[in-house]
């Protein structure tokens, strides 16, 4: 976590020179990334700043307390797309075999969201990260933070990444656009 927490403070540190405001400060990221994003804010909160005004997590892990896919039963997944298995198999690289998966660090949804910044969490109804991304949304609504979700029919793990080639990838790219402005301008976020 000290380097996804390090790039934040310089990135805060230097906005000036980069152009940017210091009452704008995004941070986003998919999937793993996600789960970086939601400990930033987390952290940021706890350590008293650098103040984040908005985060958006796309289909985020923010779980890492996988239990093992049912034997028989589980459908067989199509070549490419994400699977509880894979999933597994991430989160133990991730963590080691001996890994602590209820760390707040490691499983931001295990933290407490009283405090944090709006959100905005984009889920694929194919992806099997959909239903703690969408969790995490409501653990944060239920604290009182501003989120919004959004769900896609049709969207499987990384479909966010193939606006080029995906009218509804292009619609979800589209979709965050008007959320951040939206957050970032005086109205109020997430209504």
């Amino acid at each position: 976590s000290s380097a996804r927490w390090a790039a934040t403070q310089w990135v805060a540190a230097h906005l000036a020179e980069l152009g940017g405001d210091p009452a704008r400060l995004v941070i986003a990221g998919d999937s793993a990334g996600g789960n970086l994003a939601a400990v930033v804010a987390m952290l940021a909160r706890d350590r008293g700043g650098p103040p984040i005004a908005f985060q958006v997590l796309i289909y985020p892990v923010v779980d890492q307390r996988r239990k093992p896919a049912p034997a028989s039963g589980a459908r067989p997944a199509r070549s490419g797309t994400l699977t509880a298995a894979h999933m597994q198999w991430f989160t133990e690289q991730y963590l080691g075999p001996d890994g602590d998966r209820t760390d707040v660090l490691a499983s931001p949804i295990l933290g407490d969201f009283t405090g944090l910044p709006p959100a905005h969490v984009v889920t694929g109804a194919l992806d099997p990260l959909c239903p703690e991304g969408e969790e995490y949304a409501q653990r944060l609504q239920d604290a009182g933070v501003a989120a919004s979700v959004t769900r896609y029919e049709q969207g499987f793990h990384g479909f966010f990444n193939l606006a080029d080639h995906l009218p509804f990838a292009a619609q979800a790219s589209d979709d965050v656009c008007a959320v951040l402005r939206a957050a970032l301008s005086e109205g109020s976020p997430c209504n």
